[in-house]
């Protein structure tokens, strides 16, 4: 029986090695996948999932008006993948998650999500609360703290390398502009 699953954690926990890793092992088995990825991210070039290990694949690009209900059916008439991969699942739209919950339900297909929880400030991105909400399975992928306690939340620095409590709830960063911690620890850098 096919699931929708959610793969969540903070920045640089995994997630794109994660994805990889599981996508390799399907196409290993002669299982092929389908990978998506966000347009908005480009850092690792355009219809790419990078992994910051060195590991890379290409993937198609979703924008948040495509109907990704539409584009899997679409790529069943090409082939039908054994699952389908999606990087920067925090950039969905929750019209989205709900086009791929019925991709689940209706074509059969397992789909496996991979993002971030919780951006900068602590709130839930659009697509990661459709996700909880609407996700038949959902695991933590665990990093850690400075401190060594599991990290939860993410900072954003700024050039200044103090931690931003207020902008836009989207910039594209990797470890130059963002940082994970715990809850404790972002409290201390946001004040909160």
């Amino acid at each position: 029986m096919a699931k929708l699953y959610f793969n969540y954690s903070t920045m640089n926990a995994g997630k794109s090695t994660l994805l990889l890793q599981a996508s390799y092992n399907y196409n290993e088995r002669g299982m092929g996948t389908y990978l998506l990825t966000a347009k908005l991210d480009n850092r690792a070039g355009t219809g790419k999932i990078a992994s910051r290990i060195g590991i890379d694949a290409d993937a198609d690009m979703f924008a948040p008006d495509d109907n990704l209900f539409d584009i899997i059916k679409a790529r069943f008439a090409l082939e039908k993948p054994a699952c389908i991969f999606i990087d920067e699942a925090q950039f969905l739209t929750k019209e989205q998650v709900w086009q791929l919950a019925i991709a689940v339900d209706d074509l059969n297909v397992p789909i496996m999500c991979y993002g971030l929880r919780v951006d900068f400030m602590g709130e839930l991105f659009p697509g990661s609360a459709a996700l909880l909400a609407l996700a038949d399975e959902m695991r933590e992928i665990r990093t850690i703290c400075k401190c060594g306690k599991k990290a939860t939340m993410v900072v954003r620095q700024g050039a200044d390398g103090h931690a931003l409590t207020g902008g836009a709830q989207v910039q594209i960063g990797g470890n130059e502009t963002y940082v994970s911690l715990c809850r404790r620890h972002w409290r201390q850098a946001t004040g909160s």
